[in-house]
């Protein structure tokens, strides 16, 4: 399959397939046409799902622990889902082949890109609700938070284990789901750490680049790149 052919998503599962074959799901419109779950959804899974039809946002929690996939915002700055089997290479990529302690001691991370990392490893899986309160975040406290917990999944050094929702006295859960953040090697274990070095930043962004021509063949090499960034 590629974001060229006409198909629908009309479940969990067909969605589940899909990022499982393309292994590069983004969930909303961005520049490359066609290219999002957003422009492929059925309309009833969208916002407000029919009765017994759950919406395209409460499948988020699901997909990413059944498949153990990666999610965060990844793609300029905007979601998207990435299979077990290339995110090593993308994280590898992204992260030009730093663990997160040698980015920071080559002066490539921020003392407060670290102090957050750190807190967030330390507390893993944590809700952002949660690391904003034990790290002082707030509009009475720190600011930055979401400055830098996104610059912290667009470098995959941070994604999103899970989202998880409030619950009333009845037991019933509300709202929308509140992320729940991890790092990748908390989240996907030793599959994911022993595989995201094992290639040069270089080659693993070759591996990442071929599969995104062969899944958006009607996108031009300068409008992938971009959005690789």
């Amino acid at each position: 399959m590629t974001f060229s052919d006409a198909f629908v998503i009309s479940s969990m599962q067909e969605l589940m397939e899909l990022i499982e074959e393309v292994g590069f799901v983004p969930f909303f419109e961005n520049e490359i046409r066609g290219f999002s779950i957003e422009e492929h959804i059925a309309p009833a899974c969208w916002y407000g799902g029919s009765e017994g039809t759950w919406e395209a946002w409460e499948w988020k929690g699901p997909v990413i622990r059944e498949m153990k996939c990666a999610y965060g915002k990844f793609l300029r700055n905007k979601a998207m889902y990435v299979s077990p089997e290339w995110f090593g290479d993308f994280a590898n990529y992204r992260r030009d082949g730093y663990d997160f302690d040698a980015r920071y001691d080559d002066g490539l991370a921020s003392f407060y890109d670290k102090e957050l990392y750190e807190l967030l490893e330390a507390n893993a899986p944590v809700r952002s609700r949660t690391l904003k309160q034990i790290g002082g975040y707030g509009k009475k406290g720190r600011r930055g938070f979401d400055g830098l917990i996104t610059r912290l999944q667009r470098q995959c050094y941070v994604v999103i284990s899970d989202f998880q929702y409030e619950i009333d006295r009845y037991g019933n859960p509300y709202g929308w789901g509140i992320a729940e953040y991890s790092t990748p090697e908390k989240f996907l274990g030793k599959k994911f750490s022993d595989q995201v070095y094992t290639r040069t930043p270089q080659e693993s962004y070759a591996r990442v680049l071929r599969q995104f021509h062969k899944i958006l063949p009607n996108a031009d090499r300068t409008q992938i790149e971009r959005i690789l960034k």
